[in-house]
């Protein structure tokens, strides 16, 4: 398992992840550490624990409120799908009847060419 160096707030870890997952947690940690010092920024020196538990419920509130989004989204994907095949099911049955239509049609048109040509044959 491969092993890395992050350093959030200024202090180093050593961390453990899956292979391959070494830019991803580096990229996480950067993360971290840029929001606890935006908040070092805004909030001043309140203790290092503080500012490191608001920057993970900050984050832990974005991240529940994209859930929320993601959930909301799941659901209007759903619906349009059901409207979807909805539709689809309704084409096809408009495509079915206007088949059937056409075929009606046809055989209406051959008998009336066979009748009109009886005519003619017989006038």
């Amino acid at each position: 398992m491969p092993q890395i160096n992050v350093t959030i707030d200024g202090r180093s870890y050593r961390m453990a992840c899956g292979v391959g997952e070494e830019a991803h947690l580096t990229g996480l940690a950067a993360t971290l550490d840029t929001r606890i010092g935006e908040m070092r920024k805004n909030f001043g020196e309140i203790g290092d624990m503080r500012l490191q538990v608001m920057a993970a419920l900050t984050i832990a509130d974005e991240v529940s409120e994209l859930r929320g989004r993601l959930t909301t989204l799941e659901a209007q994907v759903s619906e349009l799908r059901h409207a979807t095949e909805t539709a689809e099911r309704g084409r096809a049955e408009d495509a079915e009847r206007a088949a059937t239509g056409i075929g009606r049609a046809a055989e209406r048109i051959g008998r009336l060419a066979e009748a009109l040509g009886g005519s003619a044959a017989r006038g």
